[in-house]
């Protein structure tokens, strides 16, 4: 299947939000509902509800969350030879 790169962004939202959505709200009503007769209806409308909502959270929540990431300057404890063995440097407090 050949798709334009430029529908990537938009399919990878649409995928996240219909597994997290389909999963997270068969859990929920399960737990909170139990499995009776009007289960598979309430747990439909709950779900399309919960993948609207899901939907627009997966395409514009990453370039949020990468822009705070780009921010964030992460560092890692310098190695140190000890006996033969690489260990990180510990916090002397």
């Amino acid at each position: 299947m050949n798709i334009n790169v430029k529908y990537r962004n938009i399919i990878y939202a649409f995928l996240m939000a219909f597994c997290m959505s389909f999963f997270i709200s068969f859990i929920l009503v399960s737990i909170n509902s139990g499995y009776d007769q009007l289960f598979l209806s309430t747990w439909l409308k709950t779900w399309s509800q919960a993948f609207i909502c899901a939907f627009f959270g997966a395409y514009f929540f990453p370039r949020v969350i990468q822009q705070i990431m780009r921010r964030i300057n992460f560092v890692e404890k310098p190695l140190i030879i000890e006996e033969d063995f690489l260990v990180r440097e510990e916090d002397n407090r």
